[in-house]
């Protein structure tokens, strides 16, 4: 039975974020100029490009065209109280799978397999994990890390030319992965129901057939991993997801789950949420993700993790011993000035 969903009117993308997408998109947005400079590159080069490719080999879904579809897109919109809707397009394409294009005119691309494979709530949350990508403005981002990548293989035949290049695309990259877990999060409020989106990831992970598969061993195969403790395991599962563009499935699972037990997605929908327009706290944003990096990794099992954790715990020490520092200071200098100033005739 279809649930009537909440509609949630004004809504930031800030709601929603996952602490270190939010920190990494600070940190680029803070930079003067950055915006507009890769707006302007990018709209006139690879936005271009890309929209005239998707025009010529894609279906864009209309009243006429893929009308369910484009009515699912719709009401996705409606949810997340989007001012327009994004053009969205239907690509041929075996592998199941959907992505989010553009800087000032965003549009989506699902592959045709999503259609195939996925019920119609599901299609609902693969919309609005888009969306979520568009309203965070990851899409500048991601077109960004898109260029970079065929620029680097461009490179290769110029010896030494890619190292400069390498550490740039591996930070894109590790962000990137942070920011699935924020449109994970938006697929979710736009479909309101948690066990819908588990599904969805199942189904990514294991194919179609969701008869032959169960939630809960599920999450007992992602348990399995995160116990996985030993230094090469540790290691491995560094190596392993270097160059993804997404977290494993499972990591998607158990990361979403637990914003869910956390009570923060209650809150949303209870309409306890960031309102556009209000300011971002830059700092408060680093803060919150260097918690949560922390947090992560003293959830890891294994011994990178105890060094790792070790290494966070000498730099809060630090961090401590430099506040009270300034503390200090800032109380002298107060006491300074707090003085009775001698009186003037």
């Amino acid at each position: 039975m279809k649930i009537e969903k909440i509609k949630l009117k004004n809504i930031s993308a800030k709601s929603w974020e996952h602490p270190t997408d939010k920190a990494a998109l600070s940190a680029l947005e803070s930079i003067p100029g950055m915006d507009t400079i890769l707006k302007k590159f990018v709209g006139a080069t690879t936005e271009k490009s890309i929209k005239l490719a998707t025009l010529a080999s894609a279906v864009r879904t209309s009243e006429k065209q893929f009308p369910k579809l484009y009515n699912l897109h719709k009401e996705a919109c409606q949810i997340l109280d989007l001012p327009y809707i994004p053009e969205l397009y239907i690509a041929q394409h075996p592998f199941m799978n959907a992505g989010a294009t553009g800087v000032e005119n965003p549009f989506i691309v699902l592959n045709s397999s999503v259609l195939d494979k996925l019920s119609d709530e599901e299609i609902l949350a693969v919309i609005g994990h888009e969306l979520g990508h568009c309203m965070s403005g990851h899409v500048l981002y991601k077109t960004l890390l898109y260029m970079l990548i065929n620029l680097s293989t461009l490179m290769l035949s110029v010896p030494l030319s890619g190292i400069a290049i390498a550490p740039i695309i591996l930070a894109l990259k590790e962000w990137d992965r942070k920011s699935e877990l924020s449109a994970d999060r938006a697929g979710l409020l736009v479909v309101q129901d948690p066990m819908t989106y588990y599904s969805l990831l199942m189904k990514m992970a294991g194919g179609a057939d969701y008869s032959q598969m169960d939630v809960n061993e599920f999450f007992l195969q992602a348990a399995e991993y995160e116990n996985m403790s030993g230094l090469s395991d540790s290691v491995y599962k560094m190596l392993n997801v270097m160059t993804l563009s997404h977290p494993f499935p499972v990591l998607r699972l158990t990361k979403l789950k637990t914003w869910v037990d956390s009570g923060e997605y209650e809150k949303v929908l209870s309409e306890k949420f960031i309102e556009r327009g209000i300011e971002d706290n830059h700092f408060e944003n680093f803060s919150s993700a260097g918690k949560q990096y922390k947090e992560d990794i003293k959830n890891t099992k294994g011994p990178l993790a105890g060094v790792t954790s070790s290494i966070f715990d000498a730099v809060d020490s630090m961090t401590d011993q430099a506040t009270d520092l300034k503390d200090r200071a800032g109380n002298a200098w107060d006491t300074f000035f707090d003085k009775d100033e001698p009186k003037t005739r």
